[in-house]
């Protein structure tokens, strides 16, 4: 007996179809994203970890307030009160560190702003370095031009951040850095450009001096009074991009005199 197949009804050279699973398909997903889940979740425990392990290394931040009083010592000069001169406060805030009261001690956003800046223009414009860890430099890490120097201060800016109010680190970076002219320290600076307690500063002169720390011999005004004016403008726009001052308020403060016993 001869046996025929069948003939087959599918056209020349067509590729015979597989059989879809959608159902198989749909079940894989859940299952592929629980595995996502747990290998980040793992990752993050690593890391952590780690992290937890690394500033184990770091020195305690407990004589932080102590360290300050030893850099004024030479003018006693500090103003300890809370809550930090308003005034003053918002314009270093808003210039240095405008996300300074969202994050902890590192500001991941800053860094990739400042990296994304440098690259565009070929040069090395901005620090992405946070209030924190320019407290943690000046108090505990002498030397910040190596990696390793870099993550011990951001290692001691987060002890900081775990250990001190944003109020009480933003006193103490206002009263352990170099305002030019040989002033150390907000009060002492206050005192000898403008003849008044840092309270009693106006938007003019709260400007003005929360730019110098950038830059103190740059923009000493008692020596550079223009570069001063420059840097001050710089703040003012800071302040009103974070919109703590309107235009015209900023504008007014520009052009009014210092005042006070300095320039």
């Amino acid at each position: 007996m001869v046996v025929t197949s069948r003939p087959s009804h599918r056209p020349m050279g067509a590729v015979p179809s597989r059989p879809l699973h959608p159902q198989r398909g749909r079940r894989r997903w859940p299952r592929l994203f629980m595995r996502l889940i747990a290998v980040v979740a793992a990752l993050l425990l690593v890391l952590g970890a780690a992290g937890v392990g690394y500033l184990s290394t770091l020195p305690g931040v407990g004589d932080a307030e102590a360290r300050v009083a030893r850099v004024l010592r030479p003018t006693r000069g500090r103003d300890t009160g809370l809550p930090v001169p308003t005034r003053l406060g918002q314009a270093v805030v808003a210039i240095e560190d405008e996300r300074f009261y969202r994050h902890h001690g590192i500001d991941l956003v800053g860094v990739l702003r400042a990296a994304h800046v440098d690259l565009a223009h070929g040069a090395a414009l901005q620090g992405g370095s946070t209030i924190t860890q320019q407290l943690a430099k000046a108090l505990y890490v002498t030397d910040n031009h190596t990696l390793g120097a870099k993550l011990r201060m951001m290692g001691v800016a987060v002890k900081l951040e775990l250990r001190y109010s944003k109020a009480q680190i933003l006193e103490m970076y206002l009263n352990s850095i170099y305002y030019g002219d040989g002033q150390w320290g907000v009060t002492q600076a206050s005192r000898t450009y403008f003849g008044r307690s840092p309270r009693a500063l106006d938007w003019t002169q709260a400007s003005l001096l929360a730019g110098l720390p950038q830059a103190p011999s740059v923009y000493d005004p008692t020596r550079h009074i223009a570069l001063a004016h420059a840097r001050q403008q710089q703040v003012l726009n800071a302040l009103v991009r974070t919109g703590v001052l309107s235009r015209a308020t900023a504008d007014v403060a520009a052009t009014e005199p210092l005042g006070g016993s300095g320039p």
